[in-house]
């Protein structure tokens, strides 16, 4: 059946509108925005081909409710045609930022983090900022460790004397002697080029070196240090050697204690992902010379159940933007079908790249694992999808298995056989729910019959009761009892409409129907702790019910064992004074109160010692 009919759009004209639109779209590169019937843009999306894109948002159907949605509110479409996908992400990117469409994916990424601005001035300035302004002055960062950020800060001006103050050092001011040298001079932090102590090529010098380390090219600045090192030792400057051997010291210091990962790695951008259900974390490593410079964690929020390489597609453009990174070679742990002259893509599987991409892994699990903590603290039901959603995912369920029942059976030598049901709503305990069972049907040690007796007793019920049913039954057994728990579904016309898995011995080995082969759980998934549990509570929960009527069994048989005392009154007489040792210290009036006075004599009698 053909899909592209548009059933769900309201009116025939704008049906028509819609595929007029699409008829037309070119199979160029670029980004694309849906509007609403107050023509406001609700989505904004990017496509290597806008005909392919777009039309298939209206020829098939979307298992997403919100893009279901999303389609029924489309009234127009806008495209713009760029040169690259590259440019697609970029344009994407900067329309969303601006437009903020409630569809589109949302960066929760509200800080501004400071960058270092070198000014555009004759004897240009460097200092901290967190307003960029486009007055020709360049700009190294963001940094989001504002603590490393200080650190190159006080590392350059112990190392490179430059200016820090606000005067006008044209030539004309500098040659009529307007100014005079501050304590700044006087202490070594600046060389005065403002009363012409320092010439302005002499000046440039220092801050291309400034450049040089902050773009982490730090071993060209520790070279040329060498080398004045050097010439001031030939030529017996010693004091001058000795300030540059100071500051030698202070880089190379500095250099120990940054990150280095590779001599051999020049120049690169590391990029990871970590996500669940409804949020990811895209990790940024900036690597020059061998040294991590720079590193950042973008955090997204899902609105269109959009894909890990289609976030991470739009993090590298908006990342690179942003630092200004002109890297040639892109660390990325998936394929992408992103591509630009500018860049390569490349997926290490050994050495040293694919250790940093391990690290920049850690890092974005650490946040993922750092925020999510902080949201379910916030929200507990956050935790409650989180977890459910895992549960789903590792058990291949369709739907979050809220409500879940756990069936265990227990019997003594074949005697007393009782089976118990736990429940669990929305991975805990809901105790007013749980249920016993004493087997009705099943003579002898039997699993299997008694597994099918109580799934169908319970079923039933819920059935005829119109109850609702659970997402999914938890068989504790292999595959018989399993077998046994979906014959009795069957045989209650259920059989599709509840999952159930069977749980081995072997916690981690979970048995779907008609599969042979077990699915194994890894044994730090959340979701094999709740499977634990479940079946500790229904251990617990089954046997203290087995004892029970096991022990009030071997009570009623010492009671029976009294000649003229049948079941029915060992019955009565346990039900009223519950145990037998109570039923041997009562008074003779209380006795003959519940069963009679001739039977009551007999009890009597038995319990009584004879008199030596």
């Amino acid at each position: 059946m053909s899909l592209f009919s548009f059933t769900t759009l309201s009116t025939p004209e704008r049906s028509e509108h819609l595929q007029t639109i699409l008829k037309n779209l070119p199979d160029n590169p670029g980004i694309y925005k849906y509007f609403d019937g107050e023509h406001k843009i609700i989505y904004i999306g990017k496509a290597k081909n806008l005909k392919k894109r777009v039309s298939s948002y209206f020829n098939k159907l979307h298992d997403n409710r919100k893009t279901a949605m999303l389609v029924t509110k489309i009234e127009n479409i806008e495209i713009t045609i760029v040169d690259s996908e590259i440019d697609a992400l970029l344009l994407e990117n900067s329309l969303i930022k601006k437009h903020q469409p409630k569809f589109n994916i949302n960066l929760k990424d509200d800080k501004t983090y400071p960058s270092i601005k070198v000014t555009n001035e004759r004897f240009p300035k460097f200092y901290p900022t967190r307003n960029r302004v486009k007055d020709g002055s360049e700009y190294f960062g963001p940094y989001a460790n504002i603590s490393m950020m200080h650190t190159i800060l006080d590392m350059i001006r112990t190392t490179i004397p430059t200016r820090n103050c606000n005067l006008i050092l044209s030539e004309a001011n500098i040659k009529a002697q307007k100014f005079k040298v501050c304590l700044e001079y006087h202490i070594g932090n600046c060389k005065g080029p403002c009363v012409g102590a320092q010439s302005e090529e002499e000046y440039m010098i220092a801050i291309a070196q400034i450049r040089d380390i902050l773009k982490g090219n730090i071993g060209s600045v520790i070279s040329s240090l060498k080398q004045q090192m050097v010439a001031a030792s030939t030529s017996l400057n010693f004091e001058e050697a000795a300030r540059m051997k100071y500051k030698l010291e202070t880089l190379e210091n500095y250099q120990s204690k940054s990150t280095i990962v590779s001599n051999s790695i020049t120049n690169v951008d590391v990029f990871s992902i970590a996500e669940d259900e409804k949020y990811a974390f895209v990790n940024f490593l900036k690597v020059v010379n061998g040294m991590i410079i720079q590193t950042k964690t973008l955090e997204y929020k899902k609105m269109l159940d959009e894909s890990g390489p289609e976030i991470l597609e739009m993090a590298i453009a908006e990342i690179r933007s942003t630092y200004k990174s002109d890297a040639r070679e892109i660390i990325v742990p998936i394929d992408l079908e992103l591509s630009d002259p500018s860049f390569t893509l490349l997926i290490p599987k050994a050495g040293e790249k694919k250790k940093l991409l391990d690290l920049s892994l850690k890092n974005a699990m650490y946040y993922k694992r750092d925020r999510l903590e902080q949201y379910e603290k916030l929200n507990p039901e956050v935790r409650v999808d989180r977890l459910l959603g895992i549960m789903r995912d590792d058990l291949r369920l369709k739907e979050l298995p809220r409500h879940i029942e756990c069936f265990d059976n227990s019997n003594f030598q074949g005697a007393y056989p009782v089976s118990a049901m736990v429940c669990f709503r929305d991975g805990k305990p809901s105790k007013k729910d749980y249920r016993h069972y004493n087997v009705q049907t099943v003579e002898g040690p039997d699993d299997f019959a008694t597994m099918y007796e109580v799934i169908k007793r319970r079923y039933r019920r819920l059935r005829d009761e119109q109850e609702p049913f659970p997402q999914l039954i938890v068989v504790d057994g292999g595959k018989g009892q399993l077998s046994s728990a979906m014959q009795a579904l069957k045989d209650l016309g259920l059989y599709g409409q509840i999952a159930v898995v069977g749980i081995a011995k072997r916690l981690e080995e979970i048995y779907y129907p008609e599969d042979p082969l077990p699915l194994y759980i890894d044994k730090k998934s959340e979701t094999l702790r709740i499977i634990q549990q479940m079946r500790d509570e229904v251990h617990r929960f089954g046997i203290t019910h087995h004892r029970n009527r096991r022990d009030k069994g071997t009570l009623k048989n010492e009671l029976e064992a009294i000649k003229g005392i049948g079941p029915e009154t060992a019955e009565q007489l346990l039900r009223e004074l519950k145990s037998v040792k109570k039923i041997k210290e009562a008074p003779l009036e209380l006795l003959e109160n519940i069963i009679g006075k001739a039977k009551a004599k007999l009890v009597k009698d038995y319990f009584t010692p004879p008199l030596s």
